[in-house]
């Protein structure tokens, strides 16, 4: 096992499933605090903001702040920031978090002629913000999704995703999305330009295999299943691509870590 220098984790069945903690994450996190290894959780959410992810998890006895926080919308706002090509006007469905990212970045909301289109989940979602999406991207807006992911994990099961907000724009509008969000590599990149370490000495860790190590893959970083969540061990041994390690939790994942 390599000695990593930098950790992406995933949150949804890696640290928490729903309101409630996997104690071995508290334990995890504590060894990463007490060997001085930076890390990130690195989530899909695009609903909140990082102060509220770090409140939630510190609300769960996880040790967590703002800046070790990096969530799609963040990750989007910097995207289209990089981008350079338009005014910095954009419409967007999406909560809180998709809207102080992109505030962050110095754009401005409008729902007359945007350059671009940001969806993300939204659970006040209309026809009529459909419609504005449909009819800006269609006039020439840049369509940008925070993620595509179908369902939700909750504590009372599954519910729609912003991947199910991104499919009904998509449709309307005739065009794809690009996607910042696990598993692509964009969400990746920029993590590690954050957490200040290389692709060689990160790993990111997570339950899922079609989005979390699908996402190591893709930006070509090592990556970790543990079996506390999503994806099981006969899922990863049908996968097509299969993660640099599976544990059955973090805590033995500990016990390996050279000292």
């Amino acid at each position: 096992m390599k000695n990593y220098k930098g950790y992406l984790l995933d949150l949804d069945g890696t640290i928490y499933h729903g309101t409630r903690v996997i104690p071995e994450a508290i334990t995890f996190i504590n060894e990463l605090n007490k060997r001085g290894i930076p890390y990130l959780y690195l989530t899909n959410n695009s609903m909140v903001t990082a102060e509220g992810v770090a409140d939630r998890l510190s609300g769960m006895g996880i040790p967590a702040k703002p800046e070790q926080v990096y969530t799609t919308s963040m990750a989007t706002a910097t995207y289209l920031a990089d981008q350079k090509e338009k005014d910095k006007t954009f419409f967007a469905i999406g909560e809180t978090g998709v809207f102080e990212a992109m505030n962050k970045e110095g754009f401005t909301y409008t729902e007359n002629n945007p350059s671009y289109v940001v969806v993300g989940l939204d659970r006040q979602f209309t026809y009529e913000k459909l419609s504005i999406a449909a009819r800006a991207i269609r006039n020439g807006a840049t369509f940008v999704a925070t993620n595509i992911d179908p369902a939700l994990p909750t504590e009372n099961g599954f519910l729609p995703g912003g991947g199910s907000i991104v499919a009904s724009v998509t449709t309307a509008s005739a065009t794809k999305p690009t996607v910042i969000g696990k598993p692509e590599r964009i969400i990746v990149e920029y993590a590690l330009e954050k957490l200040g370490t290389s692709p060689e000495e990160t790993i990111i860790v997570g339950d899922n295999l079609l989005t979390d190590i699908q996402a190591g893959v893709n930006a070509g970083i090592d990556s970790l299943l543990v079996l506390s969540g999503y994806s099981t061990k006969d899922d990863a041994d049908k996968y097509e691509v299969s993660p640099t390690y599976i544990e059955e939790s973090l805590l033995t994942w500990i016990q390996k870590m050279p000292s």
